[in-house]
């Protein structure tokens, strides 16, 4: 009996020692983490809200040099890549209709000339005549009919003199038409420029009846024009004399920058005929905005590829902090920023903000430089259902951008 109640005895002190170890573990040794911030502090930077677009470069002046005549092109006066100057030759047009046709046109000139001639002698005979028979008629020494039939040979002869000078300047006009037509086969440069496209070689035949035939492409480099495909959704936010900026694929570090000059006021692919268009709302609309940019060394070249950024509102050297940190924003217009002291407590303050491009936010006002904001928190108290301020920050970052079923390059940061 005294065995088993010491068993028991020693068996409820176990007890109640692991009771004891459990209460100081859960109030002593036990504390509960902190939880794990991750913080960037307030600095100065620049903050700039941008339009996205991708674009093209062509040349500022482009003309395609074709023929107005036809025939084959029996010589071909350049190569791809060569600089010309206003009146070089291009290209030379087989001549010998041409020249076939100014010869008949010069013997026509030449044929009513010899007729000019011969009406105006006539004509000097018909005068002499009447100038007879008028002194004739007034002495009473020549009848009336004698009279009556000088003047009018006179005046036949001059309605034959008057004919022929019609027609040669009727056949002088032929032969001026000839001579345009035969230099016509002698294609020149229109402009200075480079010859960036050969479309018509050498023993080719060209046919101007059908569509006016290009021989070359002209384009003059040393200036280029960058045509954006900027979205419906983005081109009400856009108006000309904005800065913009662009990169190439081939160089992406180097910021080429210049004023937006206009923005078309029709769609890329308006054709002008309604009764046939096709789009649908599914169909991303764009619209084309236009800069120059001056290229002295050569670098941009026909048709590469712009990735271009349209600045819609910029701040410099401006207190600054992430976007993912701007928390509910209140009825006045500011925001909830929760700060980190030196000591790992939390506050939240109350921000004023200017220029967002979605990754940085302009600080009117509230914080101060080196003040460690949140932008992030680890553990149970980070989940939030999408309302985290990273996802308040993407969601800013994402409104607007690519508009109605856009892709790629466009949109607004």
């Amino acid at each position: 009996m005294w065995y088993r109640n010491k068993r028991l005895l020693w068996g409820a002190g176990v007890v109640a020692v692991l009771i004891l170890l459990l209460i100081l573990w859960l109030t002593v040794l036990h504390k509960p983490e902190k939880p794990d911030y991750v913080t960037q502090p307030a600095a100065v930077g620049d903050v700039e809200k941008t339009v996205l677009a991708s674009g093209t470069l062509e040349p500022y002046q482009q003309v395609n040099v074709g023929a107005q005549v036809s025939g084959q092109v029996t010589k071909l006066a350049v190569e791809l890549g060569q600089q010309v100057k206003k009146g070089d030759l291009i290209a030379e047009i087989d001549s010998q209709k041409q020249q076939n046709d100014l010869q008949t046109a010069q013997a026509q000139l030449n044929s009513v000339q010899a007729q000019r001639a011969t009406a105006m002698a006539n004509l000097a005979q018909a005068q002499s005549n009447f100038t007879r028979q008028q002194t004739l008629y007034k002495a009473d020494a020549g009848s009336q009919a004698d009279y009556e039939a000088a003047q009018a040979t006179l005046k036949s002869a001059q309605a034959s003199l008057d004919a022929a000078n019609a027609q040669i300047r009727q056949a002088t006009v032929s032969v001026n038409t000839a001579q345009v037509n035969l230099g016509y086969t002698r294609i020149i440069a229109p402009m200075d420029g480079t010859v960036i496209a050969i479309v018509t070689k050498q023993g080719q035949t060209v046919n101007s009846n059908q569509s006016a035939p290009t021989i070359v492409v002209l384009g003059q480099l040393s200036r280029m024009t960058v045509k954006a495909e900027i979205s419906e959704a983005d081109v009400i936010h856009v108006r000309p004399g904005m800065k913009v900026w662009f990169t190439t694929l081939g160089d992406p570090q180097k910021k080429y920058y210049a004023s937006l000059r206009s923005i078309e006021p029709a769609p890329t692919d308006f054709t002008g005929d309604t009764t046939t268009s096709t789009t649908s709302n599914s169909t991303a609309i764009y619209y084309y905005g236009l800069f120059d940019i001056d290229n002295p060394d050569g670098a941009l070249r026909t048709s590469m590829t712009a990735q271009v950024s349209i600045v819609e509102q910029s701040a410099r050297n401006v207190l600054s902090i992430p976007s993912a940190a701007l928390g509910r924003q209140t009825k006045d217009g500011s925001y909830i920023v929760r700060v980190v002291d030196k000591d790992r407590k939390v506050a939240p303050v109350k921000v004023k903000i200017g220029v967002d491009d979605g990754s940085n936010a302009q600080v009117l006002s509230g914080l101060k430089a080196d003040d460690q904001v949140i932008v992030a928190q680890s553990g149970a108290a980070a989940s939030g259902g999408g309302n985290s301020a990273q996802d308040r920050a993407a969601r800013r970052a994402g409104r607007g951008a690519g508009g109605l079923g856009g892709g790629g390059f466009g949109g607004r940061r």
